[in-house]
This record gives C-alpha cells, structure tokens and sequence, in this order.
C-alpha cells in the first residue's frame, strides 16, 4: 500500500505520525512526506516575528533552508520519501505575492512595507485564514490534484490548535474529492481544552495501529532531526523524549480517524 502524508511544516508529520511511518515503511509499505510550507521566504525585509523566532531556532533567515535539511534527515530515519512544495510558512508571507511561479516580478516598495504581512504576530497564526488566501487554498488544492497519484492513502491534519498553517493544508485536502485519513495535530492534540475526535463521535470513525519499540524509536529520532525545533514545544531533547512514550502510550500506538 502507498501512503502520502500532508504535513502543513517541515516537523508537522514527523511529530504527529512518525512512529506510524516508521511502522509501515518497516513492513514494506511506500510513504511520501509532503510538505506543504517548505518554500523560501520572499526577498525584502522579515517582520519582527519572525526575525524573533529564527533567533530562537538559531538558523538566521537560512531558517527554511535549514530546516528542508533536517526534513530530509528526519524522514531518512523514517524511510520516507520527502517532498517540499514551494509555499512559504505564514510567518512569511506578504499580500499580493505569487508563490507558486518564481518569474512573477516583485513589487520592491510593497516587500519594504510592514503593513503587507499577513500574519506579523503569534495570535495572528493561531487566527482566520487572511481573506486574501482563500485562493491560495484552491490553488494548492489544484496543485495536490494534478500531481498526486490515484490510488494512494491520503493523510493530513486535523487541524488541532488552529495554526494558519494547518488550516490552509486541511481545507485544500478537502476540496480534493478523494477519501481522507487525518492525524491528530500533535502536540497542539494534548493542549488542555483541546478535543480529538473520539470513535464514533460526529462521525468520526478511529483506526489504532500498533508500533513497535523499534518504530517508537525511529519516531523519537525523527523529531529529533528537527533539532531547531524542539525548542518550540520542550525545554531539552530528554523532555521532547518523554513527552513522545507518554503520547504513543495514550492510544498504545498510533491512531488516524475517518470520517463515515
């Protein structure tokens, strides 16, 4: 069986699902990881968030760059096959820009303009999808329907904690017209408050699949590989450690939801 994980970041799938791939690679199963905010920022000035967490992450504004090399180190623990679409994350991103065609000319005075951030601050990326994206989700809609392959299992965020991002990566999947599993956003999945579909619940059909200790492994190891990104969730790698067992040992495994 062929499998395809849409991952809003470049940690997204390795933190919610890499014990479950590293599981199915094990047993010859094909998984491709795809990335959906993988691409460079545009030129021009960084907004003072950003610039904020690229000191924390200790990349400089080689942050995505970076981090795309940390992905291929993560899904290589993973056997997975990685691939990274050219959307930049929304902490980057500015209005009136095309993502998806590197010619397209550049207003130079417009990428000097604070105001043209879409999302310049943290409440801003856990808020609504900016209005002027909503036809950025049908054309990455578009973009998934011409190049994904047919009969492959189809994975992607619930969505849990709100992050623009994994708005943006959700409703383009839904727009696709193919059956879909979907992971739990995780670690937003134990934020208190925070409710994961229970089995049955509005629909909602769950599936469990067991992981071995050699699989759990390989998942500590995957998100291990995102090193400038642990500092996001745990204070230290022995926390983000733990924080793993005590999350696969919630469900015994790893767990994806249907809708009936």
């Amino acid at each position: 069986m062929n499998w395809i994980y849409l991952s809003p970041h470049l940690d997204d799938v390795a933190l919610s699902c890499g014990g479950l791939i590293s599981q199915q690679t094990s047993m010859g199963e094909k998984v491709e990881i795809w990335t959906v905010c993988a691409g460079d920022p545009p030129p021009g000035a960084l907004s003072a968030f950003a610039e904020e967490l690229h000191t924390r992450w200790q990349t400089g504004r080689e942050a995505t760059a970076s981090r795309r090399q940390e992905d291929l180190a993560s899904c290589a623990r993973l056997s997975a096959t990685c691939h990274h679409l050219p959307v930049p994350d929304c902490i980057y991103r500015r209005a009136g820009l095309d993502y998806w065609d590197p010619g397209e000319p550049v207003n130079l005075q417009m990428l000097q303009n604070e105001a043209s951030f879409l999302y310049p601050d943290r409440d801003a990326i856990f808020g609504t999808l900016h209005p002027l994206e909503h036809g950025m989700v049908r054309q990455l809609a578009q973009r998934l329907i011409e190049a994904l392959p047919d009969f492959t299992e189809l994975v992607c965020p619930m969505g849990l904690g709100g992050h623009i991002d994994h708005q943006l990566t959700r409703l383009a999947a839904e727009i696709l017209d193919r059956p879909l599993w979907y992971y739990a956003d995780y670690p937003y999945a134990t934020q208190p408050g925070t409710e994961i579909a229970p089995s049955g619940a509005n629909g909602w059909q769950m599936r469990r699949f067991p992981i071995s200790p050699a699989a759990l492994e390989a998942w500590i190891q995957a998100v291990a590989a995102h090193q400038s990104q642990v500092s996001t969730f745990w204070p230290d790698f022995p926390a983000m450690q733990g924080a793993i067992r005590a999350y696969h040992d919630l469900f015994n495994g790893a767990v994806l939801w249907k809708k009936a």
